[in-house]
């Protein structure tokens, strides 16, 4: 993995590279704000590095204004590094979409170890993504339905289904995994997390309204189905 220091401190910057080597990281310097974001932005639509340690004080541009400019088309894991302590410096990098901060002077064994940290997340995360995205592309291969819980969208073949939160959690957590059924107290579980105290009533007025939702767009399609005395599940009947 390749990491990029952003430092106008020789030593300082060589000797992180030099930690950052013997832990098995490649490194590129740079001294300059300008060049770079200049080097970022030639390289935005491949060969980004894998992470960038960012000093806040740079020649010509600031760590703030390159972190800001970066987000605006990159999630590029950032570090930025400060000498000024000041509770403002440190929130507003953050602020900016900074992952990490880290105060001069400060430990290049802790900036390395924090290197590791941030890279194992970004890597679950990306693991995460796949496996959710590896989901939704059986889930529409079979049933022809596609939801993006960021929008609370769903999509049945083409249409889209007007779902409140609460039905919209419900089809979520059932279509997870076909096939599978979920009792009452589950699916209240997942739509009312406040524990505020609710009826089985509630639960199959939801789904009542969920299954018209489903109906009134494609009538062919039934998805969710009754087990009886036990709860509901979400399966695609072969014709």
């Amino acid at each position: 993995m390749n990491i990029l220091i952003v430092e106008d401190e020789p030593k300082l910057a060589q000797l992180l590279a030099d930690y950052l080597s013997q832990a098995g990281f490649e490194s590129h310097i740079i001294a300059d704000g300008q060049q770079a974001l200049d080097y970022l932005n030639a390289k935005r639509t491949s060969d980004l590095p894998d992470l960038m340690i960012l000093d806040l004080m740079l020649p010509n541009l600031d760590g703030m204004e390159i972190c800001k400019a970066v987000r605006q088309f990159s999630h590029l894991p950032i570090i930025m590094a400060t000498a000024k302590v000041e509770e403002i410096d440190r929130l507003l990098g953050l602020e900016l979409g900074a992952d990490d901060y880290i105060c001069k002077p400060y430990s290049p064994k802790e900036v390395v170890a924090r290197v590791k940290t941030i890279l194992r997340r970004v890597q679950w995360q990306a693991v995460q993504k796949q496996d959710f995205q590896a989901e939704q592309s059986a889930l529409a291969a079979l049933s022809g339905l596609t939801l993006e819980p960021s929008q609370l969208k769903a999509v049945l073949q083409g249409h889209t289904l007007e779902l409140t939160s609460v039905e919209f959690q419900l089809l979520e957590l059932m279509a997870s995994q076909p096939g599978r059924i979920f009792n009452r107290q589950q699916l209240m579980d997942k739509c009312y997390q406040d524990h505020r105290v609710v009826s089985d009533r509630t639960i199959d007025s939801h789904i009542k309204k969920l299954r018209k939702r489903i109906k009134d767009k494609c009538p062919e399609q039934e998805l969710i189905h009754s087990v009886y005395g036990v709860g509901y599940k979400f399966e695609v009947l072969a014709d």
